[in-house]
């Protein structure tokens, strides 16, 4: 019986936390560990139920005996009222019975109340510290998914500045200066062929030039 709490109610602060690292998934555990908590409450919730019932039944009891005991005084004093010594007697007799009988009720009861007391008292401390434990997973929790979202930004940035990268960001940037060459080669190459040919038909102009200027002085001069 409340297992859980008789294992871990000295467990707080660091000693949870050093409980939590040693877990494959601090989340679940700790999910784990607040239901474990939360069955022992009902367990204890069950016995001061059954406690409180088993208190009143011996309160009625006691309450019962005393108020026979009281009964049998009365008989009594109206049986010595009615000279009737005998049936006093046998009153009496029976009042020293029940007397005895109530004596031992109202200490069976008094436990009893004593015991419901214990029960109850241990029952709020159980609670109080479930409720201090939930908030302390709560915030464990937290920091357990902070540090993941860490890890893994960690990772990641760590992936992306190591030598590999840089090395595959290099090699990019080496085939791009690499087609930006072949680019400007292929641009110059088609210059150079579009200028070859317009030297040519400048050539030819010049030419065609020269022939129309020499017949117009053959012409000027009548030597056609």
């Amino acid at each position: 019986m409340f297992k859980f709490f008789k294992r871990v109610s000295t467990v707080v602060g660091s000693e949870l936390n050093a409980m939590v690292d040693k877990a494959e998934d601090p989340v679940k555990m700790l999910d784990q560990f607040m239901r474990d908590m939360e069955s022992d409450i009902r367990e204890v919730e069950s016995a001061v139920a059954k406690q409180v019932a088993n208190e009143k039944m011996l309160k009625r009891k006691a309450d019962d005996a005393e108020a026979k005991v009281e009964k049998r005084q009365n008989q009594a004093e109206q049986a010595v009222a009615a000279e009737n010594e005998d049936l006093a007697k046998r009153a009496l007799e029976d009042k020293a019975d029940l007397e005895q009988q109530a004596g031992l009720l109202k200490e069976s009861w008094e436990q009893a109340s004593k015991d419901t007391r214990e029960l109850r008292h241990k029952l709020d401390e159980m609670k109080k510290e479930y409720q201090q434990m939930k908030l302390k997973k709560d915030s464990l929790q937290a920091r357990a998914e902070s540090a993941k979202t860490k890890t893994k930004m960690n990772r990641t940035m760590s992936a992306i500045g190591s030598d590999e990268s840089k090395k595959g960001f290099e090699r990019m940037e080496e085939k791009v200066l690499q087609y930006e060459a072949e680019a400007d080669t292929s641009e110059d190459f088609t210059h150079e062929n579009r200028s070859l040919d317009e030297e040519f038909d400048q050539l030819n102009d010049d030419d065609n030039k020269v022939d129309d200027e020499l017949a117009e002085l053959k012409k000027k001069m009548g030597k056609e």
